[in-house]
């Protein structure tokens, strides 16, 4: 895996969808549900698919090799 980034928020969660939003990873939210269909996507290691998914600060996202850390 690369270099992780870090995403800071200032909410107490961040769902999944809003994720790949604020991460720059999708364009508009409507791409998120395809992304999420096409992509697979580890949350603390484990596969996930749902965009409404809390993740809060601690949690990491691995996409294709990038990894990101909630802050």
């Amino acid at each position: 895996m690369s270099e992780t980034r870090i995403i800071h928020i200032t909410t107490e969660y961040i769902t999944l969808g809003q994720f790949l939003k604020f991460a720059g990873i999708v364009d508009e939210g409507w791409e998120a549900k395809p992304f999420l269909e096409k992509h697979e996507i580890l949350v603390d290691g484990e596969k996930e698919n749902r965009r409404g998914k809390k993740l809060r600060p601690g949690t990491k996202v691995e996409i294709e090799g990038s990894g990101y850390l909630i802050s």
